[in-house]
């Protein structure tokens, strides 16, 4: 299904996408590295994060009667996403015959953790690393990285859609990194399965020391928000169908109204979204003027604010009770004027809208600074004053390079040695230690 994903990233990009030569605006899109029809399934495969229909197909495939695999897939679906199994011997209603058959093909197997560091402030980040799908993975498999975030009324978890980005946002440090390829369905919501063993969010599990625990009772992880690495619309196949996994009430269980897809704005594809995943929508703004927003977001060449604020009066389901998010980063000096406040608070009128103010989050290389606090302050004063909610979001994670705009997978970035002390173990600290060593 990612083909036609990666088809509807290229269309009509023309040479805009390819340019690179000095003089010449910055590429709007990267070209995928991998081919998604290039992929190839090696070996067992794991049955964990797979739709309802793709489970089905697994269970036609080695020879369950039609007439009995929903009920099988139900009870696989209910101890793979209720109850967390790991093994296919925790399945005590399930006959050992079928167990057998499924043991000898495939796996519950999650992606590989290869490194989890903890904020001081709680923010948890790991590095997870897909199964190999074929050749060009050189036994390895794709890295992405996914961020915990708790706090006192909820536990969210930022999940990579991509691994690399199909943008190159100027400001984003996921944006320098180069696209590989899309993620399945499956690995997007392994990565929730994965924060759930890692936090001890299944029944009948142990939260790890230190780990955020609710005080009312409620999951660990809560909300999801599509805002790690990769532009999601660039992949929306597959996003649409991990919403539809995610929220199943009679597995993972999370309420849509609790899962928001950020976009950068892939204007074609909200309607789907909207109407197949009918999940919140996030806007990733940054600029009220075209001429800056084709700097900082240069997708704005395509979609430029006045077709993006249209699809969003239009966006199926807006409404006062389901507002959409916009995404302004506060960079000093050049998008955060008093002006730009007040053309902001214009732009979206008629909108149903919150405006979240994110401080930039410094990482290496980067030629942008964080605007002063006396300026964001001014600045979500005007907007406030408006009538617009306009919370600045507190920065999680900046000294583990898991806060917003600050992802890219470890081994994109980490020199031999670096990655070396990674494999064998060595802790968080000396990994970045090394990290930004010439190479």
């Amino acid at each position: 299904m990612a083909t036609a994903s990666f088809d509807t990233a290229r269309r009509g990009t023309g040479a805009a996408s390819e340019q690179s030569q000095p003089g010449l605006a910055p590429a709007i899109e990267k070209t995928p590295e991998i081919r998604p029809e290039a992929l190839e399934t090696t070996g067992p495969s794991s049955l964990v994060g797979l739709t309802r229909e793709a489970l089905k197909a697994r269970l036609a495939a080695i020879g369950v009667p039609e007439r009995e695999q929903r009920m099988r897939a139900g009870q696989l679906w209910h101890w793979i996403n209720v109850r967390g199994a790991s093994s296919f011997d925790e399945m005590t209603n399930v006959s050992k015959v079928l167990k057998g058959q499924l043991a000898g093909i495939h796996t519950l197997d999650r992606p590989e953790v290869v490194s989890e560091q903890v904020s001081r402030d709680g923010t948890r980040k790991w590095l997870i690393r897909m199964p190999p799908t074929g050749r060009h993975d050189h036994n390895r498999g794709a890295e992405i990285e996914c961020v915990y975030i708790p706090a006192n009324d909820r536990g969210t978890l930022c999940v990579s859609s991509q691994v690399g980005c199909t943008l190159t946002c100027s400001f984003c440090h996921t944006g320098t990194q180069r696209l590989v390829r899309n993620l399945s369905c499956q690995e997007i919501v392994s990565q929730l399965v994965v924060a759930r063993d890692r936090l001890g969010d299944w029944p009948g599990k142990t939260p790890p020391k230190g780990a955020f625990v609710p005080v009312d009772g409620s999951r660990f992880v809560s909300n999801i928000v599509f805002m790690g690495m990769g532009e999601p619309l660039y992949n929306v196949d597959n996003v649409i169908d991990a919403v539809g996994v995610m929220s199943d009430h009679e597995g993972l269980g999370l309420s849509r109204r609790r899962i928001t897809v950020s976009t950068s704005g892939v204007v074609p594809q909200f309607e789907r979204l909207g109407l197949e995943a009918n999940a919140m929508l996030a806007i990733s703004l940054h600029a009220v003027r075209d001429d800056l927003r084709n700097e900082l977001v240069p997708l704005n060449r395509k979609y430029p604010i006045r077709d993006l604020l249209q699809a969003c009066r239009d966006y199926p389901g807006v409404s006062n009770a389901r507002r959409i998010t916009f995404e302004y980063v506060m960079l000093k000096g050049v998008n955060d004027s008093d002006a730009d406040a007040r053309e902001l608070v214009r732009l979206l009128k008629g909108i149903p809208a919150k405006i979240n103010l994110i401080p930039f989050n410094p990482w290496p290389g980067s030629k942008y600074e964080c605007s002063d606090w006396e300026r964001i302050e001014r600045f979500s004063e005007i907007v406030f004053n408006a009538g617009y909610a306009s919370p600045v979001r507190t920065p999680r994670g900046r000294d583990i390079l898991a806060a917003c705009g600050q992802l890219k997978s470890e081994t994109e970035k980490l020199r031999a040695r670096a990655r070396m002390m990674l494999e064998e173990g060595i802790g968080a600290e000396g990994v970045y230690a090394g990290a930004h060593d010439d190479d």
